[in-house]
């Protein structure tokens, strides 16, 4: 297993810009990430969907990774 699979973190996003000028598809990617005003914030787990989805949009959101001691979830 690889490092990144061992160590299980949260993504911490933030709207920043408007989605209302993109195309259908990009917004629903936001409705998605449960976004949908700017300054909205959801936290998300880091996953290879949502990684994904967050590289649809890198110009509308920001991403901050917030990972989890490994003695939490041992």
């Amino acid at each position: 297993m690889s490092e990144a699979n061992t160590q299980h973190g949260d993504l911490k996003v933030t709207q920043i810009r408007s989605g209302a000028h993109a195309k259908p598809k990009t917004r629903g990617t936001l409705r998605a990430l449960g976004l949908g005003r700017i300054g909205k914030t959801n936290t998300l787990p880091d996953r290879p969907e949502i990684r994904g989805m967050l590289a649809r949009v890198p110009h509308l959101v920001t991403v901050d990774v917030e990972v989890e001691d490994a003695s939490e979830s041992s």
